[in-house]
């Protein structure tokens, strides 16, 4: 039992009495951690925020004036579970006391979203969610795999959308967990997958909404990378519009949703068709204003107008090939003098050289019985048989 300090008989004003508590609750609660539900939001023009935490059995005014309640990370709302630092304050002229708030977070959520952006910053450092990157998502692509849940309602989405959009386009469906501890194993095996047997054009990688622990498999490191290794593109479609995953980052694209995966994903059939038929009438539109010009053109010419303008341009070509032609043939003339006259000087050196050119002007060729040419006394001996060569004939001496 709480134990009374004052006589039985004291009476007390009610400002004493508040007065009394004011200084007991304010001065036993400096710091105190709350951890709550949300009931009651409502933010002031002012910045200021007010608002109830509750349990299943009691309730307590709260109140986070507005320069702490300027660093919050996350927008407030009724039946969200939040951690709640602050002081107890009696407010005396209506009675009753509230939590003034210095510092707030989402319970439970806190710890994971502090844990989510350390891991973020760590993929980030080592370029895995860098622009350079990201593929180009196929514009036409034939066969779209789809990994998810058999049985959620974002693979019947996706279907659904396909199926309206074009129903040309191939769906495999690749099936995985997407909540437990053993989701994020089978999301990046199905991924894999795909890749070792180059199964689709484009992978739509993701689950329909959830809880922030629900959809923690997408941003499990091993998902994160096996996105952006992977050599398909990939769009992630994690959850409706306000959630998020780290393999949003590392995808080529991030859709707010499946169903706007699928209608990124998918080309609208009709709007093919009907751009083809524009692309096609707007063709046929240019090759017909080029026929009519040149009809335009042919008509301008006659054929005797266009005999003229053939003769005007033939005639030059003629005069140059005149030329040409004459002055080929005077080179050649001009070529073969020189070359008989060159064949005329040759022969006379020839004929002037010529042993028997020399022997006709008198001289003889004397060998010696060796078959010798004798060009000195020293080539014959006394008593030889000598051989003479005049210009005709042949005279035997003997040498004395």
């Amino acid at each position: 039992m709480a134990q009374n300090f004052f006589p039985a008989d004291t009476v007390f004003s009610v400002t004493n009495l508040t007065s009394l508590i004011k200084e007991l609750l304010e001065g036993s609660f400096t710091s105190i951690t709350v951890e709550a539900e949300i009931s009651g939001y409502r933010p002031n023009s002012s910045g200021h925020l007010y608002f109830t935490l509750k349990d299943e059995n009691a309730q307590i005014s709260a109140v986070m004036f507005r320069g702490k309640a300027a660093g919050l990370s996350f927008t407030p709302k009724d039946g969200m579970k939040v951690r709640c630092t602050g002081t107890v304050s009696v407010y005396a002229q209506r009675g009753n006391y509230q939590l003034i708030i210095s510092k707030m977070e989402q319970s439970g959520e806190g710890v994971i979203l502090q844990l989510l952006e350390e891991r973020k910053r760590k993929l980030s450092m080592e370029g895995l969610f860098d622009q350079n990157r990201k593929k180009k998502i196929p514009v036409f692509p034939k066969t779209i795999g789809v990994i998810t849940s058999p049985t959620g309602a974002a693979l019947r989405d996706i279907l659904q959308i396909t199926r309206r959009r074009n129903k040309t386009v191939n769906v495999v469906i690749l099936p995985a967990q997407v909540q437990g501890e053993a989701a994020a194993k089978t999301i990046v095996s199905q991924i894999e997958y795909a890749n070792a047997v180059s199964i689709a054009d484009l992978l739509i990688v993701g689950r329909g909404g959830g809880s922030l622990e629900d959809l923690l498999p997408f941003s499990e490191e091993i998902v994160v990378r096996a996105v952006a290794d992977s050599k398909i593109p990939v769009i992630s479609a994690v959850g409706h519009e306000i959630d998020w995953a780290l393999c949003d980052y590392a995808a080529d694209l991030r859709a707010p949703t499946p169903s706007a995966a699928a209608e990124i994903a998918v080309p609208q059939l009709s709007d093919i068709k009907n751009e083809l038929a524009f692309y096609s009438n707007e063709l046929l539109t240019a090759i017909n204003r080029k026929i009519e010009r040149f009809k335009l053109i042919l008509k301008s010419f006659n054929p005797d107008q266009m005999e003229l303008r053939f003769r005007s341009i033939q005639q030059p070509l003629l005069g140059r090939l005149d030329n040409a032609k004459n002055d080929l043939i005077t080179s050649m003339e001009n070529f073969l003098k020189e070359k008989k006259q060159k064949i005329r000087e040759n022969a006379n050196i020839l004929e002037i050289s010529s042993p028997k050119s020399i022997l006709s002007r008198g001289y003889s060729m004397v060998k010696n019985e060796s078959g010798n040419i004798v060009r000195s006394k020293k080539d014959i001996r006394c008593g030889e048989s000598l051989k003479i060569y005049p210009a005709e004939g042949v005279i035997e001496a003997t040498a004395k």
